[in-house]
């Protein structure tokens, strides 16, 4: 596994192995799409439950990625355990439904899920969603939220940390700001105070939004505008997830030949032959030929990326590319190299 240079620094590990975010109880992780944002999510979860603690890992886009990551049934809108930890601990899951989510919400602040149950089965709560996205967005991180303030209460059913699978890099400073999403629709009344008290949790040391990018140009800059928009909307942003890295197959000599074309393609020939290769040796050196210069523009692209990851100053956990595929043992790999890298 690669390391970032702050976790290559012995002072610097020395302090996050004790803790990455000291006061984060709420970890929301994003990206853009196909970066794996749903497996280090869960792979998050699983970190921070090390030690016997419990961990809750939501998701918000009705996808059920958490129940094809612990391969278990579909999960239904209730906190459900899918996984244990080295140490005792716990991941619980809990896919938030907006439906769901809404009658919650009558039933907490108006005493009305009997109501909800009427409006969801004339169709209205589609409509009220589907017309105000501000509002399904508020009834989404809501729910963290809520579970936040049962960690601040101390309540016997509290989790340790929460961890939100949210939208991607594209969309998340929208779906975590809801003050401004829910301005237009309402300015006063209960669902502007439940947003107030939202977002006293989303903007403040309480959380920490993650994000999750690849070693290519448009994940980067995806990433480096997401950190931009975070930022200006007063978002806490909290580290970066460089997923899927591939070590350099080449010696810093190879990949200069590599890129002129000069590497000893008739040794390699000569190797091949020698090795019973029954093709063309010539044929074969060739193409390894073509295949070295484009490993060598790979390595100088991934090379460039990280260095704009780099300067964006944040800590940053380097993944590597499971070659088999994620399935519930890769998630507790990765989960260890986190804990490797201070995950607390």
């Amino acid at each position: 596994m690669h390391t970032s240079p702050c976790s290559a620094d012995p002072d610097y590990a020395e302090a996050v192995t004790q803790t990455r975010w000291p006061g984060v109880a709420l970890h929301v992780v994003s990206g853009k799409g196909g970066a794996g944002k749903t497996t280090i999510a869960a792979a998050l979860a699983l970190a921070l439950a090390h030690d016997g603690k419990r961990t809750l890992l939501m998701e918000v886009e009705g996808r059920q990625g958490i129940a094809q990551l612990f391969d278990t049934a579909p999960l239904p809108y209730t906190e459900r355990k899918v996984a244990v930890a080295p140490g005792g601990g716990e991941v619980w899951a809990l896919p938030v439904d907006p439906h769901e989510a809404l009658l919650d919400y009558l039933e907490i602040f108006y005493n009305l899920r009997r109501a909800g149950s009427v409006l969801k089965k004339i169709g209205a709560i589609d409509f009220a969603t589907t017309i105000a996205p501000g509002l399904r967005d508020v009834l989404l991180t809501g729910k963290a939220c809520e579970l936040v303030r049962r960690i601040d209460k101390n309540a016997p059913d509290a989790y340790q940390a929460i961890v939100l699978d949210a939208p991607p890099t594209g969309r998340i400073a929208n779906f975590l700001n809801v003050n401004s999403e829910v301005s237009g629709l309402a300015k006063v009344g209960p669902i502007h105070k439940h947003a107030e008290l939202v977002m006293s949790v989303i903007a403040s040391p309480r959380t920490a939004v993650h994000l999750v990018t690849l070693l290519e140009e448009m994940p980067v800059q995806e990433t480096v505008d997401g950190i931009e928009e975070l930022r200006a909307d007063g978002l806490p942003v909290g580290g970066i997830f460089v997923n899927m890295t591939r070590p350099a197959m080449l010696s810093a000599d190879q990949l200069v030949q590599a890129r002129e074309g000069t590497l000893p393609l008739d040794a390699v020939a000569a190797a091949a032959a020698a090795a019973g290769v029954r093709t063309d040796p010539a044929l074969v050196a060739a193409a390894l030929g073509l295949e070295a210069r484009d490993h060598a523009a790979r390595v100088d692209l991934e090379t460039r990326e990280r260095r704009r990851i780099d300067e964006l100053d944040l800590p940053t956990f380097t993944l590597p590319m499971i070659p088999d595929g994620i399935d519930l043992g890769a998630l507790y790999e990765i989960a260890l190299l986190l804990r490797s890298e201070g995950v607390r």
